[in-house]
């Protein structure tokens, strides 16, 4: 490996995580997971699984011992007047989607509560396939959106349809719910969007890993003059993504089994340092599968696509900056890779020509309106940004890097945790970026600014060299 170089390891997973600490809440016995995130998400997705009755304590060496509950959570008596189990999801969409559909697969009342911005945040289509499956969904302000009541005794299973439009985490919450159903349960995409396949593949992963079997099936024929298509089983690792109406997941009756289980680490919040990485100077990670099924994991075509070399070296994900000194723009399709948006963002400041970002809507709806914020950003940063219906278009400055802002220089976090960490890049440019909130880095990488700060310094050290 050629030097110089900054290494850092990469936290675990946070999506691994709340699917593994859910599994393991949800198992026939009792279940070590290690190398759990810890973060305010995760924090948020243990406290809503304990207070349903799931037992989760420290062991020594920071790995956790769950006591699962096979029948489901637990939730307020089904009667008139009883008081509901309260699920409070703060800010964690992750942990809403999830929780709400585990919720649902249990048996009594939970209500499910937040803060004011989750409460704009829309679960109407996972509320949908949740009444098919047997379960009662009350909204407690706005049709459509938290906070809301589930009232149920279990799912009966059967059929539902279910359209990713908003988020492919409703089908991840109802396949980390569908063992517990009484019957089999088989789970079709609707609406009309193709979406991305990579975070539920980490969900059947998971699956997998604690024992539950399921089928993923495409469909072979269409269904004519009465008579129903036909669905094949395929391998889900071979799927790249789901498109409405071709594609069932069937799930059978059974219990997670209880495991060890240590989670890997995490491709988005590595996507930091490699981004600094093709800037220079080089940055290694550890910590992470190069082959893991985390969509993105896709950072490194990206870096490949906008010229810069990305290896694995010695168990390590090695990112540096091309050859010939200079990044390049690129039209890029990030569908499959929402979360690195803010982070190409700010990379394509440093590069020369445009950059175009599509297929990434939904990133409005975020902890924050992530399109908006990343153009307001690169503004502060000396760049421009054209907003698109479906994503963004950054222009370096036309300087190249002397046409960077100078000195000190207030960037917006949103209260947005990628939006913080993605903002930091810009002081590879010698820009003292000044947040107004560091502490959203908690929600999903607490450590963020303190495992920084070596590339930060490398980075003024390779400037003052130059």
């Amino acid at each position: 490996m050629n030097a110089p170089f900054v290494t850092v390891t990469a936290p675990p997973s946070k999506s691994l995580s709340h699917r593994a600490l859910i599994a393991a809440g949800l198992a026939n016995g009792v279940s070590v997971v290690r190398n759990v995130l810890r973060s305010v998400d995760l924090a948020i997705t243990r406290g809503c699984l304990e207070a349903g009755g799931v037992e989760i304590t420290e062991l020594d060496g920071g790995g956790l011992r769950v006591t699962g509950r096979p029948g489901g959570l637990t939730g307020g008596e089904l009667r008139d007047g009883a008081a509901p189990v309260l699920l409070e999801v703060h800010e964690s969409g992750t942990t809403c989607r999830l929780i709400t559909a585990v919720a649902a697969a249990g048996h009594g009342v939970f209500e499910v509560r937040g803060a004011p911005r989750m409460h704009e945040r829309p679960i109407g289509s996972l509320a949908q396939a949740l009444h098919s499956l047997g379960a009662e969904v009350q909204w407690l302000e706005k049709e459509g959106y938290p906070p809301l009541r589930v009232l149920t005794a279990g799912l009966t299973g059967g059929l539902a349809s279910v359209s990713l439009e908003e988020s492919s985490q409703y089908l991840s919450g109802l396949l980390l719910a569908a063992p517990l159903a009484h019957k089999p349960t088989v789970l079709e995409i609707g609406g009309s969007k193709v979406v991305s396949w990579p975070y539920v593949s980490l969900t059947l992963q998971v699956m997998e890993d604690f024992g539950v079997q399921f089928h993923v099936m495409k469909l072979a024929e269409k269904g004519v003059r009465g008579r129903e298509p036909k669905f094949l089983p395929v391998p889900w690792r071979e799927i790249e993504e789901a498109r409405p109406g071709e594609l069932r997941l069937a799930v059978q009756p059974a219990s997670y089994w209880p495991r060890e289980y240590s989670v890997e680490g995490d491709w988005s919040s590595a996507s930091y340092f490699l981004a600094a990485g093709a800037i220079g100077p080089a940055v290694a990670v550890a910590g992470l599968r190069p082959d893991s099924a985390q969509g993105d994991r896709a950072m490194c075509d990206i870096l490949a696509a906008m010229g810069a070399p990305v290896s694995v070296e010695d168990g390590l994900i090695v990112s540096r900056p091309p050859a010939q000194g200079t990044l390049h723009g690129a039209e890029l399709d990030m569908g499959r890779c929402p979360d690195l948006v803010p982070t190409v963002a700010a990379l394509a400041a440093f590069a020369q020509g445009e950059t175009v970002i599509r297929n990434v809507a939904h990133l409005r709806i975020k902890e924050s309106d992530r399109l908006a914020a990343a153009a307001a950003n690169l503004e502060r940063a000396g760049a421009s940004a054209e907003l698109l219906e479906d994503g963004i278009r950054i222009i370096p400055p036309k300087e190249g890097r002397a046409g960077f802002a100078s000195g000190a220089v207030d960037f917006g976090s949103y209260g947005d945790h990628r939006m913080a960490m993605s903002a930091s890049i810009y002081g590879l440019a010698g820009i003292d970026v000044r947040l107004d909130d560091t502490s959203c880095v908690s929600k999903s990488f607490p450590d963020f600014f303190t495992r920084w700060a070596p590339v930060l310094a490398a980075a003024g050290s390779r400037r003052a060299g130059a």
